[in-house]
């Protein structure tokens, strides 16, 4: 049987283009539009939010399918890129999100390809099961660096196999 979950966030003006956001879970901080659109520099914006939105919550899925799939994961960094159309009438709409993950992980005694193979899938499983990235209608595109490192790894280096 299905449930549900509410989260829940305020946001107050304060003045100008200037807010203030207080979520559910406890942080606050201030916010604004982005610079291009009438706000403020360095400062977290509504397109910064859905960004990290998309990117924390793959992250967060990629270490769950990580551990599912006994990876043993040694790094994970991933940039990704909001790309946002603003049509003539000034309506806008991200149409995609690249995410660049930089992964590392140990390959023990397991050859470095089949390792590779399993950080990929756990890659699709995380991109399948991010609530985020299920929830957008931009195009969703994944380009990884995955660097197996270990024993097996090594030897198939010198033996020009995979990394």
């Amino acid at each position: 049987m299905s449930r549900t979950a509410t989260y829940h966030t305020t946001v107050t003006w304060t003045g100008e283009h200037w807010g203030h956001l207080r979520m559910g879970n406890g942080p606050e901080m201030k916010f604004s539009a982005p610079p291009d659109a009438q706000g403020h520099a360095n400062v977290f914006t509504p397109e910064d939010a859905f960004v990290a939105a998309a990117n924390t919550c793959v992250m967060l899925m990629f270490i769950w399918a990580a551990e599912r799939f006994k990876l043993k994961l040694l790094s994970y960094e991933c940039r990704t890129e909001g790309t946002k159309l603003i049509e003539l009438d000034r309506t806008e709409l991200f149409t995609r999100l690249l995410f660049k993950p930089r992964i590392r992980v140990g390959a023990g005694s397991e050859p470095a390809g089949v390792v590779e193979a399993r950080v990929r899938k756990a890659l699709k499983a995380a991109q399948k099961y991010s609530l985020v990235a299920n929830s957008v209608k931009s195009e969703i595109v994944v380009e990884p660096d995955i660097v197996v490192e270990g024993e097996r790894a090594s030897a198939c280096a010198e033996r020009g196999g995979a990394r």
